[in-house]
């Protein structure tokens, strides 16, 4: 791909599952935005889902790879089948000189994403890991604050569906976070203690994982697909300061020691109430009343605590958007393969620590 071309990137999707859908529907509505890229094709073994996708963009469906490279050559596609698969579809595609974007995790197993890296590198394909909570707004907003985390507690909590279940809780959802933490730390990891249970599918459901780090960091991270309650929370501690990361809300809260107090604002005078419902004015008030008493405590504790400016966008646009761009660029993209298979070294040597703590608990026979 010539870097210097005006010339929109071709980009198909391979798999029209839930993820696969939604990159579709992304790309779609880049390239109605302006982005560069041109969404030519949706394929899915199953051609009825494909073509039920493909239809709502107006491109051809396929139900195979060697149907989309014959008819409807890509330059790029984003990978989105059942993990098992990711290896194999790569393989079609970059050995037909088509970059990829492969969903998490990279792969099952760590031989594949070798051989992804291998035929990435053979072929110069440019290859890039779909972990979509690097490109989320709180996490882009908290990079410049990390200085020196040594303590991580993580909980990523998500009601039960018959998604993804061709892998453990692990590479399905704690992946995210293994994969921030990871780029967070920057350290070779030390010590890994686990402990996870299969409750509604034959797969882990649920784990608890206690990962130290070279460094000294700790991280302790919490993954459950059988919860009542939907939570994506990160906090982390560093020398004098604690930072709290909501996932879901994308927002941030810095809580900093020793800083020097800012200057508190006063809360608002009493403003008449909106005619229409005769509270909106009055709830607002009261939530500025409260945050500045909150924040007058702490200030008198010698606690300042600030709220970084987030810059608002879907996760999965930003993500595509940066993947095109390493596309048209030949660079490393953000997510680069290596990255992809650290994540799921971390997770497949957590899944070995949970098979080792349920055969000395005697819980083996579950799974």
């Amino acid at each position: 791909m010539d870097s210097t071309s005006s010339s929109r990137i071709k980009v198909a999707v391979v798999g029209a599952g839930s993820f696969g859908k939604n990159h579709a529907r992304a790309y779609y509505e880049l390239q109605n935005e302006g982005s560069p890229v041109e969404l030519v094709a949706v394929v899915d073994a199953d051609i009825n889902r494909a073509a039920e996708h493909a239809s709502k963009y107006s491109v051809p469906a396929y139900s195979s790879v060697e149907e989309l490279l014959h008819k409807t050559k890509p330059d790029a596609a984003s990978v989105a089948v059942p993990t098992i698969h990711h290896a194999a579809v790569a393989r079609q595609l970059m050995e037909a000189g088509v970059d990829v974007l492969i969903e998490k995790p990279i792969a099952a197993t760590l031989a594949q994403a070798d051989e992804i890296l291998d035929l990435a590198a053979k072929h110069n394909r440019v290859g890039m890991v779909g972990h979509l909570e690097r490109f989320n707004p709180a996490v882009r907003a908290t990079i410049p604050l990390i200085n020196q985390p040594m303590f991580f507690e993580v909980h990523r909590l998500s009601v039960f569906t018959p998604r993804a279940l061709d892998v453990d809780v692990v590479l399905d959802l704690m992946i995210h976070d293994l994969d921030i933490v990871l780029s967070f730390v920057n350290s070779p990891v030390k010590e890994i203690r686990a402990v996870g249970l299969p409750i509604l599918s034959p797969k882990v459901d649920i784990c608890n994982v206690r990962v130290e780090f070279e460094s000294g960091c700790v991280a302790n991270l919490t993954a459950s697909r059988v919860s009542t309650e939907r939570v994506r929370k990160l906090r982390f501690f560093q020398p004098k300061q604690y930072i709290s990361l909501d996932y879901g809300r994308q927002d941030v809260l810095v809580f900093s020691v020793g800083q020097p107090p800012k200057p508190i604002a006063a809360p608002p005078k009493p403003k008449v109430p909106d005619p229409r419902t005769g509270i909106f004015e009055e709830a607002e008030l009261l939530a500025a009343r409260q945050a500045f008493s909150g924040a007058a405590v702490l200030a008198q504790s010698g606690i300042t605590m600030s709220k970084p400016a987030v810059a608002q966008e879907e996760p999965l646009k930003a993500e595509l958007k940066a993947f095109i761009a390493a596309v048209r660029e030949r660079s490393q993209p953000e997510v680069a393969l290596r990255e992809g298979r650290r994540a799921l070294e971390l997770g497949l040597a957590i899944l070995e620590q949970v098979n080792q703590h349920a055969q000395k608990s005697g819980l083996s026979g579950l799974r």
